[in-house]
């Protein structure tokens, strides 16, 4: 394929690499492809780079980190766990419907990890997600300098089709914390989906924001529609931590 059609193709908006159509192009030559059958390749071809893109930029864009694959977690460490309802969660629907899911339990029992491939399944359906703790999201929101700034800023946790707000009650937040974290929820509520990790039951929220008004209209909100899953377990990291010195005693 010579340069001036690779350049033509790639100015009408093609974004398959040169070499994937040179050798799209010198396959349909062998093959003796005719125009439809080509064009129906390059179709193909372009979708192709296009979803691998679309995928590439939501994962960027929804902060995930890195985190421990579902296929890892041990289903058997946890006392208590509802593994039916999370495998029903996985099937996304409760986004389609704009429902929320709270993971609650200690420190180290898997919220989190559960929590992120969660997102992760919706951004490989073409979902748009944002990850965050709590802490940075208000962090975040504050250091805006004018009322308009934190309002274009708030955009950033509104619009995601889902959002994650990971380690709700490990820092005290005080009035103004509260009304953001309200005004994230109530205007998401009915439209966005919004997975919370806790290990504070809905009764005590008062003590993460102490003195603040809308505490009982922020649950209220999100509670309506909600999946909660609580997991009843040790830490995981504690017993990491007490296998590894059982084994530096052996040893």
């Amino acid at each position: 394929m010579s340069e001036d059609i690779l350049v033509s193709l790639h100015r009408i908006g093609l974004r398959a690499s040169s070499d994937t159509l040179s050798a799209l192009l010198a396959h349909a030559t062998k093959s003796r492809l005719s125009p439809v059958q080509f064009v129906e390749q390059l179709v193909a071809v372009e979708l192709r780079e296009r979803d691998a893109r679309n995928l590439a930029q939501r994962t960027k864009m929804a902060n995930l980190g890195t985190f421990s694959l579902l296929e890892h977690f041990d289903w058997n460490h946890p006392r208590s766990i509802d593994r039916e309802l999370y495998e029903r969660l996985m099937s996304l629907e409760f986004i389609a419907t704009g429902e929320n899911v709270l993971f609650r339990g200690q420190s180290g029992v898997g919220k989190t990890v559960l929590a992120q491939n969660l997102a992760q399944r919706a951004i490989e359906k073409g979902f748009t997600v944002r990850f965050s703790t709590l802490a940075s999201a208000l962090t975040d929101l504050r250091k805006q300098e004018s009322l308009p700034a934190v309002e274009r800023r708030l955009k950033r946790y509104v619009s995601p089709h889902l959002l994650v707000l990971d380690e709700i009650g490990y820092l005290p937040c005080d009035a103004l914390a509260a009304d953001l974290f309200y005004n994230i929820i109530s205007r998401r509520h009915e439209k966005k989906s919004t997975i919370l990790t806790t290990n504070i039951p809905f009764k005590q929220w008062n003590s993460i924001f102490p003195g603040a008004a809308c505490v009982v209209a922020l649950v209220d909100r999100f509670a309506q529609h909600c999946h909660v899953l609580d997991i009843d377990a040790d830490s995981w990291r504690q017993r990491r931590a007490s296998n590894a010195a059982k084994a530096r005693r052996r040893a």
